[in-house]
Order: structure tokens, then sequence, then C-alpha cells
């Protein structure tokens, strides 16, 4: 199931955001978007997956902690080119990942 995740995951192009339920609905696990939180807690400290780019679903960055991952995070979102406004909050209108299709991604490995 996890791997099926990350491979969603790594389809999210540079410059977008997907939130958690997104992706689980493209890993074919729609209402698992914590099963979603739980396979990206889990990567290992300079994984090439590209976690940072899976948000809430109310635009904003769920990560909390002493960690500083939700710093990194933004500052890794704000490198792409993505804008936060105001309330810490991605316009979906703006950055949101809208993928050709969801069997897509069942195929293949996560990189």
């Amino acid at each position: 199931m996890f791997s099926r995740i990350l491979r969603a995951v790594v389809r999210i192009p540079r410059g977008r955001v997907a939130t958690y339920g997104q992706v689980a609905r493209l890993a074919g696990l729609p209402n698992h978007a914590r099963h979603v939180g739980w396979a990206l807690h889990g990567l290992p400290s300079g994984t090439p997956v590209p976690w940072h780019r899976v948000i809430n679903a109310r635009g904003a960055i769920s990560l909390r902690g002493l960690d500083g991952a939700a710093v990194t995070q933004r500052l890794r979102l704000e490198k792409e080119g993505v804008r936060f406004d105001a309330r810490d909050r991605v316009s979906p209108d703006r950055y949101g990942w809208k993928p050709a299709t969801r069997a897509s991604c069942r195929s293949g490995t996560p990189r």
C-alpha cells in the first residue's frame, strides 16, 4: 500500500501541490488520507520522494513539532515557486496539481 502512495507522490510536478486525500485517491485508496501521512512520515531523511509537495485539504502545511519539518516543507515549496498567502495557505487554483489519469500512477516504482 505504501509503495502505491509513494508512486503517486513522485508524480507531483515541481511547483505543484496535492492534498493527502488526492494522493490517496490517486493511489487507489480513497478515504485513506491518513495512510498518506503515515507513508510520508516513515520516509528516511534525504529521500528523493518529494514529500514536501503534499499539503492538507485547507491548502496548509500540516506538519507540527520541533524538528523543523514544517519550515523545511515551506522553504522547499517556496524554492519551487509556490507562494503562501497571509494565512499561510497555498492556492489550489494556482498551484494544485491536476493529473491526467489515476491509473498511470500505479505502474513503475518510486524514485
